[in-house]
């Protein structure tokens, strides 16, 4: 007879857990777990990562889900490995090889193909992606045989490297250095560098260093979480408000701080701006987000006074 499972008593939890996410896991696989060691009420992520993919995976827990969206848009930096002569169905390790070619090209025509693939590109997204189309993600219908069509996305390579490295079972291999915009699909611009050099060609290899300001060096991996005292746990995390990194702080008096809170607009001497962080002025807490227009500064993203208060009681405990 098996054991009652024993319930984890869930609890308030906010802000940013940089995480190392580990090969072979899927993005939702590692937040649940992330969540589960943390026993968070709340947690979400701030964009997927392949399962065969390793590195940067911000996770957001409780106040910080409500700023996710704002790093779905930020640049990332990637390190990948192009295996040569050999395409599979899905662009990566996990998939069947279904073509073969020769594979012969110059330095001089690998820069040429480095500058073709830097700045403003279209690139078609994968099949092997989880795009919807008429509500169901493309991966299904290319586990179905059936290939869509899909229309190019506009994108921005802001710098590429193509280094040879030493070949492997006899495959010439390129390791890919990228930083790029948000919607580039790698595993598509390595195949299209491939091309672009006269063969065909597939990742072995694909690690997330970077996405906005948060870096690989700075992440933690499951294992690490997993092994500190739960007590130590929750000290990984980053403030709610390393999500508003560029972000320009306002700081608003307690009268003001509660209207804000309220959805109340309120009037100063702000120069117009996209991006705020607003604060309380004491105790010194994040309010929310807002951007000001026209002297205006117009709520945005908003904590509740119960995250607000949770959040304070952590602090100073």
């Amino acid at each position: 007879m098996n054991a009652p499972r024993t319930r984890v008593l869930r609890r308030p939890v906010h802000g940013v857990l940089l995480l190392d996410k580990p090969y072979g896991l899927s993005s939702n696989d590692a937040l649940q777990k992330a969540k589960w060691l943390l026993r968070a009420e709340k947690a979400g992520h701030t964009g997927t990562l392949d399962p065969l993919a390793t590195g940067v995976l911000p996770l957001c827990f409780g106040a910080a889900t409500k700023f996710s969206q704002l790093h779905l848009d930020a640049d990332k930096s990637y390190e990948a490995i192009l295996v040569l002569g050999v395409q599979t169905s899905t662009g990566d390790l996990e998939g069947e090889v279904i073509a073969e070619k020769s594979v012969s090209f110059t330095l001089e025509e690998l820069q040429q193909v480095r500058a073709q693939f830097t700045g403003p590109i279209d690139q078609i997204p994968p099949m092997y992606s989880a795009l919807k189309k008429d509500g169901k993600a493309l991966y299904d219908y290319a586990r179905a045989g059936i290939e869509v069509e899909r229309e190019a996305r506009h994108i921005v390579i802001h710098s590429l490297a193509l280094e040879e490295i030493e070949t492997e079972n006899l495959h010439r291999r390129l390791k890919i250095s990228v930083t790029c915009s948000k919607g580039t699909y790698i595993r598509t611009l390595g195949e299209d560098i491939a091309i672009a050099l006269g063969t065909c060609g597939h990742l072995s290899a694909l690690r997330r260093i970077q996405t906005g300001p948060f870096a690989a060096a700075e992440c933690i991996s499951i294992q690490a979480l997993e092994a500190l005292p739960e007590a130590e746990r929750e000290m990984k995390l980053l403030a709610v408000d390393a999500l508003l990194d560029g972000h320009t702080p306002v700081t608003l008096a307690p009268d003001d701080a509660g209207r804000f809170l309220s959805g109340v607009r309120r009037r100063g001497d702000w120069p117009d701006n996209l991006h705020v962080a607003v604060y309380g002025e004491s105790p010194r807490a994040l309010l929310g987000s807002a951007h000001v227009k026209a002297g205006e500064l117009i709520p945005g993203r908003l904590l509740s006074p119960l995250e607000i208060q949770s959040i304070l009681e952590k602090t100073i405990a």
